[in-house]
């Protein structure tokens, strides 16, 4: 039975790598091909910035508050993927001799996520170049990725699993069908979700390849770690939410009231807190794959540090 598990496993391996030699592309040649932004567009859907809910806000304003908020979605994925591509490194030795098919599609992965912070450093200098000086990305990449890598390899690859999960969703179900998008920000994440696929399906392998070699008290104590680290992602985006509404406001040409002031910062954070923790918490995959592993009592303990992200302010 073992054996033909293990086999199962490999060839989803082999799958990813097959995959990734098909659709192997290039930043320059494939991505950015000598281009700019076009600040007329938006860069993200209202599904994921959620600006329809300001509905004092003007076009224009919702349009900025869109860029604004795109600019911080390539960094945070640029931040993210430094932990994840130092994760993946070190797993690779769990494998190095053993299953080289695993090996490889774990290096592959680690290969992909480093162009992939390139890819965002680009961005970031296209995104700059358009737009008022000011804009702060206030989390600093090598300390955030300390403190994820101080945590326990099954809460790191949870995390992970659930970023590159919900990263398919917001291209599939928002991002895709937008024509109002910027073509080069919608083309980034194009490219981005097309390896973030495969990358999905090695973190579920390796989490489930994890989940087995720990006791219960080891998983009890790993889902503690997953707690703080959620609870961390949620510290970072209260501060990106913040600066991000003082960037805005100073933009923006004219006075908010101060409950208009206050729906800004409220929005802000409820639509970051959507894009990055529960956006992927909600999605059947990660939900289901979550409820394997965890025991009743496990998942209570999620739900009740999760409820307080969940909930969203009133827009009045």
């Amino acid at each position: 039975m073992q054996a033909v598990q293990h086999e199962s496993q490999t060839q989803r391996y082999a799958s990813c790598i097959a995959v990734s030699k098909r659709i192997r592309w290039d930043i320059d040649r494939d991505v950015i091909r000598a281009r700019h932004f076009d600040f007329a567009h938006k860069f993200l859907p209202d599904g994921l910035s959620q600006v329809d809910r300001l509905t004092f806000l003007h076009a224009a304003e919702q349009r900025l508050m869109s860029q604004i908020q795109g600019r911080t979605y390539a960094n945070m994925f640029r931040l993210c993927e430094r932990f994840i591509g130092a994760k993946m490194l070190e797993l690779g030795h769990d494998h190095a001799l053993g299953d080289q098919i695993a090996l490889e599609a774990v290096v592959r992965f680690t290969d992909e996520e480093l162009k992939h912070q390139e890819l965002f450093r680009r961005i970031e200098l296209l995104a700059a170049e358009g737009m008022p000086e000011g804009y702060r990305f206030m989390p600093q990449a090598d300390d955030v990725a300390q403190f994820v890598l101080g945590k326990c390899t099954w809460a790191i690859l949870a995390l992970t699993c659930h970023i590159e999960i919900f990263t398919q969703v917001h291209y599939r179900q928002s991002m895709e069908t937008d024509d109002s998008l910027s073509p080069l920000f919608k083309d980034v994440f194009l490219f981005h979700w097309k390896e973030e696929s495969q990358h999905a399906i090695i973190d579920e392998l390796e989490l489930i390849r994890e989940h087995a070699k720990l006791d219960y008290a080891a998983r009890d104590a790993a889902v503690d770690d997953l707690i703080a680290l959620v609870a961390g992602v949620d510290g970072m985006l209260q501060m990106q939410a913040k600066a991000d509404a003082e960037y805005f406001r100073a933009q923006c040409g004219r006075t908010f009231t101060a409950q208009q002031s206050t729906a800004i910062d409220a929005g802000l954070l409820d639509a970051y807190r959507w894009q990055y923790i529960v956006s992927g918490i909600e999605e059947p995959r990660f939900a289901k794959l979550l409820a394997r592993l965890v025991d009743e009592r496990q998942a209570d303990r999620i739900g009740s540090a999760l409820a307080p992200i969940m909930r969203r302010s009133p827009m009045n």
